[in-house]
């Protein structure tokens, strides 16, 4: 609770996110999106629902390597627990190397299946990478929000995360991610055409 704001992430590379919303909305703006309220909101319920269980495969990797106590308990002890105890960022360390393996597979899966979201509901490259983003952001916000229902984590924004282990381990403070999504869902929005696109039979 009593971090300082930190501007940057680690590596310095993950910082160029930022750019990623503006250059992409710099892109669509000078031919709109062709993407329906209808493919957004589907792409939206399959976002917030994979999020919520990827905060729940998380809450169940730290119960298995003994890092998130009172989890024998009800979810409120858990709760209770969890907020000065669950340290996201500095707990990396102690996950065994065999259940790291699994998670780093575990990512590349979930941007697989990302992709595959993206390919399956829209037609055009622009429009798949669009969906592709928009999946990307509700998410990563979506993860966020499940694992505060469920174990109060994070108490701040403050708080460090482990954003990514693919290649190295990214890090930053949990407001890096979640502002990033957030630009990245007013971009596609923003750059969505105000027509209805035309559908294929």
């Amino acid at each position: 609770m009593g971090e300082r704001f930190q501007l940057r992430a680690q590596p310095w590379w993950v910082n160029l996110l930022w750019v990623a919303p503006f250059l992409a909305l710099a892109i669509w703006r000078r031919k709109r999106l062709q993407l329906s309220w209808r493919q957004l909101l589907y792409a939206a319920l399959f976002a917030a629902g994979f999020g919520f269980v990827e905060a729940a495969v998380v809450v169940y990797l730290r119960a298995a390597v003994g890092l998130l106590p009172g989890y024998h308990g009800t979810l409120l002890d858990v709760q209770r627990m969890a907020g000065t105890t669950y340290q996201q960022a500095q707990a990396i360390g102690q996950v065994p190397q065999s259940l790291l393996t699994i998670e780093v597979m575990r990512e590349a899966a979930t941007m697989v299946m990302l992709l595959a979201v993206s390919l399956l509901s829209a037609s055009g490259i622009r429009e798949r990478w669009a969906v592709f983003l928009w999946t990307f952001a509700l998410w990563d916000a979506s993860y966020y929000a499940g694992l505060w229902a469920t174990v109060r984590w994070p108490g701040s924004f403050k708080e460090f995360d482990v954003l990514f282990l693919i290649p190295q381990p990214w890090i930053a403070q949990v407001w890096f991610p979640l502002t990033v999504s957030a630009l990245t869902i007013i971009m596609v929005l923003l750059s969505r055409s105000a027509s209805r696109p035309v559908t294929k039979p």
